[in-house]
């Protein structure tokens, strides 16, 4: 019985022996049959992709860009089946143009330094173009004629509803009905439906005029028993005298008392009655000359007032209480130094920067004499010709003989067309700020 023990055990044994070798034969053949496919996809990730279903996949590819691309035809889409074909290889006209080509071909020799070489001056272009559906050169402002017309402006002389401040009385002081006048020192009496009421003002624009450049703004104040038109237009010339100095100049002049034997200043009379006709003139001539940004140069431009016989009296108010007396590059004064003494002298003393001219005939020899006296008394220099240039603190008085008539004085005093001359002294000298932009006319000259 003890030794049946030992022969049990070792059967135990055996069978436990056979089972796990079993075991482990079906472990081994199940890892092997996992790792064969394993390795076979392994070796199949390190070959190249099947052709055949490369071109499918490429053929696939093509047809879809055919259909989202009419332009590319049946036969380009059958024959995109290669990599050459779908990506050919760039030629070199691809990458740059040729010489018939937009882009400009350079040479070496373009980069080398040159001499510099003078060219012949281009014509200047106007910054902008016209608005266009069509491609077109740049726009030039056609030239453009001289301008002469009539302006109606509320700051002008009349129609004038305020004090005489000669008397400190209304200036329209005689009535009659619903009209009411004015009657003047001779005693005549003037109605202001018919000799104080036009409120417009003669302005004209040389064609050659520049905004841009220096310039100045002439104020002329005509005589009595005168038009616009009639007399300041067509008989004295003041447009054309202005055109044919070749200076950089404008003219303004108001209409005063219509074709009558008075000199009232109207809307001059009053304080700052100058400053307001300047500024409203302003946007007139901005508008005239096609330059609406040409206000602001308009409204600081120097002036030049020239009174002629009965104008010494708005000339005279306006240098006195005019609001911008400081822009006054000069004062001529054309046999017209009737009275009002001290307010030129006045003037002409404060503004040393400005020029004063006055020419006369035997009319108004007493007061001129009398003018150039006040002012050697204090200490000004006074020259008696116009043969010298005109310069800051120029002035100068001027008689004329006996063969030259109050009436024509305008056209012909010193010189023929004295307005002219003194345009083109002003602008020889840089100083008084008017530029010269034309040359003078010989034609306007000889009329």
């Amino acid at each position: 019985m003890v030794g049946a023990v030992p022969k049990l055990k070792a059967d135990v044994r055996a069978d436990r022996t056979r089972a796990s070798g079993a075991c482990g034969r079906a472990l081994r053949i199940a890892l092997i049959s996992g790792l064969v496919p394993l390795s076979l996809t392994l070796v199949q990730c390190g070959q190249s992709p099947n052709p055949t279903a490369l071109a499918a996949s490429s053929q696939a590819n093509v047809q879809v860009v055919g259909k989202t691309n009419p332009q590319i035809s049946n036969r380009q889409v059958a024959s995109g089946d290669t990599f050459e074909d779908r990506f050919p290889a760039p030629q070199f006209k691809d990458r740059f143009p040729s010489a018939s080509e937009s882009l400009l071909q350079r040479q070496m020799s373009d980069f080398s330094p040159k001499r510099a070489v003078q060219q012949q001056p281009q014509p200047e272009q106007a910054p902008y173009k016209v608005a266009s559906l069509e491609p077109q050169i740049p726009y030039k402002r056609p030239q453009r004629e001289d301008l002469t017309t009539l302006v109606s402006m509320k700051s002008s002389a009349f129609p004038y509803f305020g004090n005489n401040p000669a008397s400190d009385a209304p200036f329209l002081n005689v009535s009659k009905g619903d009209r009411r006048g004015h009657r003047s020192y001779s005693g005549r009496v003037f109605w202001q439906d018919e000799t104080y009421n036009d409120s417009r003002v003669l302005v004209h624009v040389p064609e050659h005029f520049d905004v841009r450049k220096p310039g100045v703004i002439v104020v002329f104040f005509h005589g009595n028993g005168a038009t616009l038109e009639r007399d300041v237009r067509d008989r004295q010339l003041v447009p054309q005298q202005i055109t044919a100095s070749g200076a950089n100049a404008v003219l303004l002049a108001p209409q005063m008392a219509v074709d009558a034997a008075d000199s009232s200043a109207g809307k001059f009379w009053q304080p700052g009655g100058l400053k307001r006709f300047m500024e409203e003139s302003a946007s007139h001539l901005a508008r005239l000359t096609g330059d609406p940004n040409g206000a602001r140069a308009f409204a600081n431009m120097p002036i030049v007032i020239v009174g002629y016989s009965g104008g010494f009296l708005p000339t005279a108010w306006s240098l006195e209480v005019g609001g911008i007396s400081d822009r006054v590059r000069g004062v001529v004064l054309l046999d017209a130094v009737y009275g009002e003494m001290d307010k030129f002298a006045s003037w002409i003393e404060s503004h040393r920067s400005g020029f004063f001219v006055s020419s006369y005939t035997h009319y108004t020899a007493r007061r001129d004499r009398e003018l150039m006296s006040m002012l050697r008394q204090k200490g000004i220099s006074v020259s008696e010709d116009m043969d010298g240039p005109l310069r800051p603190g120029s002035v100068v008085f001027v008689e004329t003989g006996d063969g030259i008539t109050h009436r024509d004085y305008v056209n012909r005093a010193w010189t023929q067309y004295p307005l002219k001359d003194v345009l083109v002294k002003m602008s020889a000298t840089p100083a008084l700020a008017l530029t010269r932009v034309a040359a003078t006319s010989s034609s306007a000259s000889s009329r």
